[in-house]
């Protein structure tokens, strides 16, 4: 079961961190300074999205990694962040859009009376994420530095789905329903983690590393990253592998949702 749905965007960041850009090497002074990071990310999508009691039963799109750019109509990405001695605060908004992917449906009784039955599924996604975050440097040495945070973020899903079933019904033979579902859903968590960096020797190379878990009303979400990266005078070159997960309980409409893939991008110091 398949379909193209993927976090890509140029020009921001959704922690290539958002808190990628916080991460300059650290200098203890009472100066503001300040950071920008695009990048362009590929995650592979998994997971089930839930849209509850329709038809006599419940529906379930099941989402697998595909050909995910053939999918996207629209992202965009605008990250910034701000580091005034030990303290940093980061600020991350995302806006996407995919039509045309393709999915199927688990069968849970979507047509009453219905044995096995298969369903494709033109699905139309738009997203929005926001996550912003304030910190506190524990260490802040020239070649390593540790922040301590915590912030929200915010998921925005809006999405639509046409299926076109094959459903055995017992005594009845074969039906081929059309079935329209839309659902909305507006997932509020609140989040604490922790970013580290830590140069290689005396080279311009360094690693990065980041985790945050959190959760909000019927809703728990966690998000890793690591990776590594090299420093000129104007910023740094950075690849992440980078995660982020969420589930919902309550027949809320993300049962699961992960994003994992590699991500590149430039941050730019200023």
């Amino acid at each position: 079961m398949k379909t193209r749905f993927v976090m890509v965007a140029l020009a921001g960041a959704l922690l290539l961190s958002p808190l990628a850009s916080m991460a300059q090497t650290a200098e203890d002074s009472d100066k503001w300074s300040f950071s920008a990071l695009p990048y362009f990310w590929l995650p592979d999508i998994n997971g089930k999205l839930s849209f509850g009691p329709t038809g006599g039963g419940n529906a379930t799109l099941t989402v697998n990694p595909d050909s995910y750019l053939g999918a996207l109509d629209f992202a965009a990405m605008l990250s910034g962040a701000a580091r005034k001695g030990r303290w940093v605060i980061g600020s991350d908004l995302m806006y996407l859009h995919f039509s045309d992917s393709e999915s199927k449906v688990q069968n849970t009784g979507l047509v009453s009376g219905a044995g096995v039955f298969s369903a494709g599924a033109s699905v139309d996604i738009k997203g929005v994420v926001w996550t912003t975050v304030g910190g506190y440097a524990v260490v802040q040495e020239p070649k390593a530095n540790l922040d301590v945070l915590a912030g929200f973020r915010y998921l925005g899903l809006d999405v639509n789905s046409n299926l076109q079933l094959t459903a055995a019904v017992p005594g009845s033979g074969v039906l081929a329903p059309s079935v329209d579902l839309s659902k909305k859903e507006n997932i509020w968590a609140g989040i604490v983690g922790a970013r580290g960096r830590f140069n290689f020797g005396e080279s311009d190379w360094f690693a990065n590393g980041y985790v945050d878990v959190g959760g909000g009303s019927s809703t728990f979400t966690w998000q890793g990253v690591a990776g590594v990266g090299y420093a000129f005078k104007w910023g740094d070159v950075i690849l992440d592998y980078r995660y982020l997960y969420y589930s919902q309980d309550d027949g809320k409409l993300i049962d699961n949702l992960s994003f994992g893939g590699l991500a590149l991008g430039a941050n730019f110091r200023f």
